[in-house]
């Protein structure tokens, strides 16, 4: 197979078969400089044109790392500016299949250039259709901000590369120590990939994911007939609760998660589920990863971290930006202390009470554990966003713990006292019903018929309507 070959049947391997039209077939690289002009530039390194995803309009450009290492000059960044120019008149997502060796320095200015007519019509894009990077070579240097400025990157697990300075341009640092530039560490430690997995898998991956999103940021075509029962009960959900993964597949119409971000800060999980035949966020802090034999291979405290916290604002920031409403699982006791958390854990904890207040698409929050502290008010209280909250008979609502609050309380008291305290701190403060009493929460429901009344709550919400002060744009 032909490296061009190799271009095209990505594509091929993508799109719904013999779907897809090439678009800019003829074009070549115009520069004459440096012998450019004795050498064989088809398409200019890169395939462009339009097909469907289950019928689905997508429009997909592929890297042609045979053609100058599919390096990026000014008539490879025209092709594909041409590509956005038509999905954002029509309303639909643009996928990047990326395998390139970078600037095309034989074009010089025009490269750079080219990169900046790239990144112009990304940010134009942005917040009105998807846009997803799929990763099968290398990227580097001024191509690796493309991936960044989509909303959802996939990368290949052994070939792919994505970098901005390589492994071993980095002091003190070469690739056998640390890749920097592998799809491990740019999933599990940059947080900038959603998905790394083998190649016929991530074509997989994205028809999934392109079948769950809104064609634009006006269109509600994210809807599919559902043929799971609206009235099944979550056998069990609370024994799954631990790994949230797992819990919003049982509440999700016949399993479906799509989970993004997945090695990346695992103490919060976020993705895409169905209910009721509709697409809708997910939010939810876990606690366990289990394996395939239910036991647990990774815990983490119930505690709000500064990467999850990031994690969790971009997504809704996504969700809210096409009108695809937030459904929060909160089980949070607190926030992560230590000296590296304590570096960006309140400005990250901002951003994400930032976004929960600023989206105006129906939220729903169920807290399964504890909501204890100014973490709880984050994770998308009735103060910050919530239309409807539900919760679960066992969950405890507080400023703190009340073993805790009962020593601050009953100090210099004796033990018998201080118990009794706790008690009774629990009972009348700590309590899914004491905050059910000042209205802080709508329902008490059990576990095994949460998802009716998370299907109840968005149904009701479908009409919502919320404006915003007047503003240009927020600075959190």
């Amino acid at each position: 197979m032909s490296s061009t070959s190799q271009a095209s049947q990505r594509i091929k391997a993508l799109l719904d078969e013999n779907s897809f039209v090439e678009i800019g077939a003829r074009v070549t690289a115009r520069s004459t400089d440096f012998n450019l002009k004795q050498t064989e530039t088809p398409s200019d390194g890169v395939v462009t044109g339009y097909g469907v995803i289950d019928g689905n309009l997508v429009y997909v450009y592929s890297q042609d790392a045979g053609v100058l290492g599919g390096s990026v000059g000014e008539m490879h960044a025209k092709k594909i500016a041409r590509l956005y120019d038509l999905a954002l008149k029509t309303g639909s997502p643009v996928i990047g299949l990326i395998d390139s060796a970078g600037m095309r320095l034989q074009e010089a200015t025009d490269a750079l250039n080219a990169f900046g007519e790239i990144y112009s019509k990304q940010v134009d894009a942005s917040g009105v259709i998807p846009q997803i990077t799929a990763i099968f070579g290398s990227c580097g240097g001024g191509l690796a901000l493309i991936p960044t400025l989509t909303d959802f990157t996939f990368m290949e697990q052994t070939k792919a590369k994505l970098f901005v300075n390589s492994p071993n341009a980095l002091e003190g640092n070469y690739t056998d120590k640390c890749d920097t530039a592998s799809a491990q560490f740019q999933s599990a430690k940059a947080g900038i990939v959603d998905v790394v997995a083998d190649e016929d898998s991530i074509y997989a991956e994205i028809r999934s994911l392109v079948s769950m999103l809104p064609s634009n940021n006006e269109d509600s075509d994210s809807y599919e007939e559902c043929t799971d029962d609206l009235n099944r009960l979550c056998e069990n959900l609370d024994g799954a609760i631990a790994d949230a993964a797992l819990a919003l597949r049982q509440i999700s119409d016949n399993g479906i998660f799509f989970e993004t971000k997945r090695s990346y800060a695992k103490e919060m999980v976020t993705g895409f589920i169905r209910l009721n035949g509709a697409t809708v966020g997910a939010v939810a802090n876990r606690t366990a990863v289990f394996d395939e034999n239910g036991e647990a291979k990774e815990k983490f405290e119930p505690v709000l971290t500064a990467h999850g916290c990031e994690k969790a604002a971009a997504f809704i920031e996504f969700c809210d930006a096409f009108d695809i409403p937030v459904l929060t699982l909160t089980n949070v006791t607190g926030y992560a202390a230590t000296t590296c958390e304590e570096r960006n854990i309140a400005k990250n904890a901002a951003k994400l009470i930032y976004a929960y207040a600023n989206a105006t698409v129906p939220q729903v929050n169920v807290i399964t554990g504890k909501a204890l502290g100014s973490a709880y008010v984050v994770m998308d209280s009735r103060a910050v966003g919530a239309d409807v909250t539900i919760c679960w008979p066992d969950a405890e609502i507080g400023t703190m713990e009340a073993d805790m609050a009962a020593k601050i309380i009953c100090d210099g008291k004796s033990a018998e006292e201080t118990a009794a305290c706790a008690d009774e701190y629990s009972r009348l403060q700590n309590s899914a019903e004491s905050a059910a009493r000042r209205g802080y929460v709508d329902e008490i429901v059990e576990p095994a018929d949460t998802r009716k009344y998370i299907i109840g709550a968005f149904e009701m919400l479908f009409t919502k309507r919320e404006e915003r002060p007047a503003k240009k744009h927020g600075t959190v």
